[in-house]
């Protein structure tokens, strides 16, 4: 499946993927996020249905074509034997094809020098041995046997499997530099401005608009959460499976550039009938910060905002927001991640701190690291390993943060919910922040990596992971709604699903009537939903008011990047 892009396979869309870049002036961390088959591996769509759909796919097949294989490639720096590794150093940059001109995160030239694909190898399996969390386990494979880097960075992790029978390691994956600095720096990509959540991912299927982004085409559409896609110039989006049919959907759904118009019928909540929309693919700035407001309760002012990504572009947008609770005497905050499959690390930080502020933080850990038995003390870049603060101050300015002071926070959860983001849950309970979960189970990535860049493309290998200033990290099967909260994995709340009958921010939409309920009677009983402390997930997937979803993101927004 090398290089595909998105194709419904056994009646399924393949979820996107999007290989990216390491920039040398920031240390990135990352967890990673699986391509997965949506009818064979339970796995998703394209999470944005236009906002990451120009990404290139690198779902790797471990069964080789034989044209992938080669005997007579040679390492510039002598052959290959078994367990002996030399430093990645004397491979880096050494590239089959050479980049030329001024990398964007540096602002000076590429250091690429021409090489081979052996050398590319030799780099992965080298860097690979030296800095993977679990190197012991790793496959010895000559370098000189595959001519394709991809396929050979497949090879390098780990066969084990956990107790439950899943991989011990699900977070193995390669990005452009191109396309990750446009995503993770700049927070832009191709697209519509519409973001699915896939209900159903089998014909009959069923998936609906979680959000749009403002100013985009589909924003400009009166484009509305909650429609329900129907068709895709024309097509049966729905039960459509034969191949004309699937090329025609992904076509629609994946523009391969700006500027393609492409229309798509929806159904709006509540109608009886359809309506289509011609959609032009454009550049989509994301706008991580949404719905920013304060809500009057008898009992004191409640803050509530939507956080779908920890890119750079969010760090000021979070500090105006919070200024805005600060000035208008907000006593409570609803934190709305549903959708934020993480991002920068030190972003993160920061909104922890602006949550519990300068007492509850000083001199504590938000979160701390652990890296293989080679670097017990020092990191990759030889510098002193030290735990990530929370942050008090902005990035570039170096501007104090406003603060809340809270020692409680609502924070609204679904298993979109990744990494970064579960570093605020977790960094948050270590310091005695009462976290009330309300929503769906996350997703559970507590692992990371330091993204590397090789001849434009950068790979990720999970080589640490985090705790808080508590010492606690194992949330592999991510964090609970439960009635206790047992200081783990399970933290008290209400567990629920995605309410798509109302807009975001609404004060009736399900998640956040139940964190304000919650907040007034510390129950999860509402008269429109089940009673009872765990609330269930509605069986009927055309119920979108309680309904099971997942936007399946790219790679590059379901990660954990330190700064």
């Amino acid at each position: 499946m090398n290089a595909l892009r998105s194709l419904f396979q056994a009646k399924a869309l393949i979820s996107m993927c999007q290989p990216g870049s390491a920039f040398n002036k920031y240390k990135f961390l990352f967890t990673g996020f699986l391509c997965a088959l949506l009818s064979s591996c339970g796995g998703g769509g394209s999470g944005s249905g236009g906002s990451n759909n120009n990404f290139t796919p690198t779902s790797i097949n471990s069964s080789l074509s034989a044209s992938s294989i080669s005997s007579s490639a040679a390492s510039s720096v002598g052959a290959w034997q078994l367990g002996v590794y030399k430093s990645a150093s004397n491979f880096a940059n050494k590239c089959a094809v050479p980049r030329s001109g001024i990398d964007p995160s540096t602002n000076a030239a590429f250091l690429d020098t021409q090489g081979t694909t052996t050398d590319e190898n030799n780099f992965l399996r080298s860097w690979s041995n030296d800095t993977y969390l679990w190197y012991k386990e790793l496959p010895d494979v000559d370098p000189a046997s595959y001519t394709d880097p991809l396929s050979y960075f497949d090879l390098l992790k780990t066969s084990a499997i956990t107790a439950s029978g899943a991989k011990k390691d699900k977070f193995h994956f390669t990005y452009t530099t191109s396309d990750w600095y446009a995503q993770s720096e700049l927070g832009s990509s191709a697209g519509y401005g519409m973001s699915f959540s896939w209900i159903s991912n089998t014909s009959p299927r069923n998936v609906v608009v979680a959000y749009t982004e403002p100013g985009s085409p589909a924003a400009n559409a009166s484009v509305l959460r909650g429609a329900k896609l129907i068709k895709v110039d024309g097509y049966d989006f729905v039960n459509g499976n034969d191949s004309v049919t699937v090329d025609k959907l992904n076509a629609g759904l994946f523009p391969t550039s700006v500027g393609e118009s492409h229309s798509f019928e929806l159904q709006d909540l509540g109608a009886s009938s359809t309506h289509t929309v011609t959609l032009q693919s454009t550049t989509v700035t994301e706008t991580p910060v949404q719905n920013v407001k304060v809500i009057s309760t008898a009992s004191g002012k409640v803050g509530y905002f939507l956080f779908n990504d920890h890119i750079a572009t969010a760090e000021h947008e979070l500090y105006d927001a919070f200024n805005q609770f600060s000035a208008q005497g907000v006593s409570d905050l609803v934190l709305d991640i549903r959708y934020n499959g993480g991002g920068y690390l030190y972003i993160a930080s920061e909104l922890a701190y602006m949550i519990a502020g300068s007492a509850a933080t000083n001199g504590k850990t938000f979160e701390k690291t652990t890296f293989n038995d080679k670097y017990p003390t020092v990191d990759f870049f030889g510098d002193a390993i030290t735990p990530t603060p929370f942050y008090n101050a902005l990035s570039d300015t170096g501007a104090q943060l406003p603060s809340l002071n809270l020692s409680r926070v609502f924070v609204i959860t679904s298993g979109d919910t990744c990494s970064a983001s579960e570093s605020i849950i977790n960094s948050l309970r270590g310091i005695n922040v009462q976290v009330i979960q309300i929503g769906a189970q996350t997703c559970g990535k507590p692992y990371g990596f330091y993204p590397q860049d090789n001849c434009g493309t950068t790979y990720f290998t999970i080589q640490f992971k985090g705790e808080n200033n508590k010492g606690f990290g194992e949330y592999s099967d991510g964090f609970v709604p439960s009635i206790i909260d047992n200081a783990m994995d399970h933290v008290q709340g209400c567990s629920l699903g995605d309410d798509f009958t109302h807009p975001l921010g609404d004060q009736a939409e399900q998640n956040l009537a139940t964190a304000l309920n919650y907040r007034a009677t510390s129950s999860c009983s509402l008269p429109t939903l089940s009673t009872g402390i765990k609330l269930q997930k509605a069986s009927n997937a055309d119920d979108l008011s309680n309904a099971s979803g997942s936007l399946h993101k790219s790679e590059g927004l379901m990660n954990r990047i330190i700064k």
